[in-house]
This record gives structure tokens, C-alpha cells and sequence, in this order.
């Protein structure tokens, strides 16, 4: 899971970027070492039809929707061959959706129109990037339905895979993104995908700004995962019981204005 590849990234974005030179020597080694990857799409169909997987496989994906996903990631993908996802918040992006409130520069829409005719599939992330496990139910919806339909009248094409802000989901939220007609949806969760996940709940491994290229191997070959995100992964626990009781206390005491 990758989110800005800058050179000069902004103060919030900055941890959970790379850069360009670091993100062309991580595609060069899963070259090497023999890598194939797949889109979001193509791996949670293959794993529903039951389709063997090609050798090693990767799935390589982007968040949010920054702008050097097109000026410095396409170029070396293309390098490759490599196809890979890119999940937009169609909020955040530069042109008539605008909410405003990106972190960082974003994409415009000819360049995720580019993107997608080169082969990298588009898939939605809400459309201004909420705790979609905090919102109200017509909210939750709304967020959903926004971007399935802008990315759909922008690209002639629905979405058909999710990933969740921050990582972040329920019960309640799982069934509302496959209810907006999304196919598969993918976590954080610092681990490996596994079919047992479930099409709604695939995780993956989170590359920062401080992921060398030794730890990016081990991580890409399934070695010392756990060991590798143990501070993530407590925090992941923690939090999700904050927000639980945060959600429960809503609930209880209503609205306020």
C-alpha cells in the first residue's frame, strides 16, 4: 500500500510517502526476484472462480489519488509492465468534485484517465476520505454511492473495488460498500491477503518513507511480518476500540447541534 510518491512531499503527507528513486528500485526487485502483479480485481476473481493465481503474485496499490502516482509511479510501472490499483478519493481531486481539504496535490481527471487507459485500474475510496465507521447510515451512504457514480460518469466505468479511509471498517460498513455494488474492498491490517479474509476484508502492508529496500524485501517475500508491524498492529487494536466506544456513545445520547 503505497499513498504519495514525491520528492518534496507537504508536512502530511510526508511519512507515508516515498520517493521516486526509492519507489523505482522497489519495482526493480520485485522484477528481480520474479514478482507478477495483479490488479485488485483480477486477484479477489480469481480467488472467487477458484483460478489459480500467477507465480508470486503482488498486488501493488495507491491511496487517495496524488499527483505523483501519474508524474512519477506510471512511468516506472510502464517500465515493468507492472499493472497496479489506484483508489481516489474523488473529493480530494483536482476539477469540478473539489471539497477541497487534500493534503497534498492531487490528481486531475485527465491523468486518472490516463492512468486507467494504461492499464491501472481505478477503484473508490469515498469520496472526502471520513472514518466511514463513525458516520450515520445515509452518510456512510452517501460517501459510497458519491464516488461510485463520479468515477463511473468520468470514466465510463463504475468502480469495482474499495478501499476503506484509514483503514478503517465495521460489519455495518462491509455490507454497505458490497450493498453499493463494490466487489471487493481492501483494509490495512499489516499482513498478508488471504483468501479467508474474505472480498471485503483483504489487508496489506503499508510502505512509508523510512521502508528500505532490505525491510521491503522481507516484507514482499512474508518474512518477519508480524515482527516488522507489531507497533502498527497494537495501535490498530487499540484504536478500533476507541472508535467503537466513541460510535456507542452516539448512538446512546443522539445528535448534538
Amino acid at each position: 500500500m503505497y499513498h504519495a510518491v514525491a520528492a518534496d512531499p507537504n508536512v502530511a503527507t510526508r511519512a507515508l510517502s516515498v520517493t521516486p528513486e526509492a519507489f523505482a528500485r522497489q519495482m526493480a526487485l520485485l522484477a528481480e526476484l520474479g514478482f507478477t502483479p495483479v490488479g485488485t480485481a483480477d486477484l479477489a476473481g480469481s480467488w472467487r472462480s477458484g483460478r489459480p493465481l500467477p507465480g508470486r503474485p503482488v498486488l501493488i496499490t495507491f491511496d487517495d489519488g496524488y499527483e505523483g502516482v501519474h508524474r512519477h509511479a506510471l512511468p516506472t510501472l510502464a517500465e515493468h509492465g507492472f499493472p497496479a490499483t489506484l483508489f481516489v478519493t474523488t473529493g480530494w481531486l483536482r476539477g469540478p468534485y473539489d471539497t477541497g481539504g487534500a493534503p497534498d496535490t492531487m490528481l486531475d481527471w485527465d491523468q486518472v484517465r490516463e492512468l486507467a487507459c494504461s492499464g491501472v485500474e481505478i477503484g473508490g475510496h469515498s469520496h472526502s476520505h471520513p472514518q466511514l465507521d463513525q458516520l450515520p447510515d445515509a452518510r456512510l451512504r452517501f460517501e459510497l454511492v458519491r464516488c461510485r457514480e463520479i468515477l463511473g460518469d468520468r470514466l465510463g466505468r463504475a468502480p469495482a473495488s474499495f478501499a476503506y479511509p484509514y483503514g478503517y471498517s465495521s460489519r455495518r460498513v462491509r455490507a454497505a460498500v458490497r450493498e453499493t455494488g463494490y466487489a471487493q474492498a481492501l483494509a490495512v491490517g499489516n499482513d498478508l491477503a488471504r483468501r479467508r479474509q474474505g472480498p471485503y476484508a483483504l489487508r496489506r502492508v503499508t510502505v512509508r518513507r523510512g521502508t528500505g529496500l532490505e525491510e521491503f524485501e522481507r516484507v514482499v517475500r512474508g518474512r518477519a511480518i508480524a515482527r516488522t508491524f507489531a507497533a502498527d498492529r497494537a495501535l490498530t487494536k487499540g484504536y478500533a476500540l476507541v472508535r467503537g466506544a466513541r460510535r456507542a456513545g452516539r448512538l446512546v445520547t443522539g445528535p448534538r447541534g
